[in-house]
Parts: structure tokens; sequence; C-alpha cells
């Protein structure tokens, strides 16, 4: 039964994402879409903390799971190191793992 929660918040959380990130990339050439996701996904996992296992299973493996974008995170950071945008992969580099983990303590700390 658990696989058919990890299932159900997969093919919810991957659309999620997709519409966050083009919705984001109209508006700027910066990776605002994959930071979003992240920081967000970072906020669910958090509210999860103690919940039963099967909404684990359904909200932090399935749906926060394909929802956040790590290798995408990586390959923003990447390529703007490639194009020479120091600042700007330093800024989504630090910004996201501060801001995922600040988002993450506070939901822990909403939930516990």
């Amino acid at each position: 039964m658990k696989t058919a929660f990890v299932i159900l918040g997969a093919a919810i959380g991957a659309p999620s994402r997709f519409v966050i990130d083009q919705y984001l990339r109209k508006f700027s050439n910066v990776p605002w879409g994959t930071f979003t996701v992240n920081v967000l996904g970072s906020f669910v996992i958090g509210l999860t903390w103690g919940a039963s296992d099967n909404t684990v299973a359904l909200v932090a493996i399935g749906f926060a799971g394909a929802f956040t974008t790590w290798s995408t995170f990586m390959l923003d950071v990447y390529l703007a190191i490639e194009l020479k945008r120091f600042k700007a992969a330093a800024i989504n580099y630090l910004g996201s793992l501060l801001f995922g983990l600040l988002a993450a303590a506070l939901a822990i700390n909403l939930v516990a």
C-alpha cells in the first residue's frame, strides 16, 4: 500500500514542479522555479515530521521527492558557473541551502 501512496504523491509532485518552474521562468532568467520548489519541498517534508507511515509515503517520499529538484538545482549552479556568473551561482547555491534548511526547521517546529 505504501508504494501506491508514493506513486500518487509523485504523480502530483512532478507536474507541480514543472508548472511552478515554467511559470516563474516567464519573469526571469534566474532559476527561481528551482529555488522555489526546493524551499517549498523542504517545508512540506518538515510538515511530515512525526506523521504516519502512509502520510510520509504520500507526502515526503512521493510528493516532495518528485517535487524537489536537487539534480536541476545542481545543473542551474553548474550552468551559472560555466557562464561565469559566479555571483548568481553562489547566491543560488547558498540561498537554496539556507532557505531550504530554514523552511524545514520552521515546518518541523510548527508540527512538533
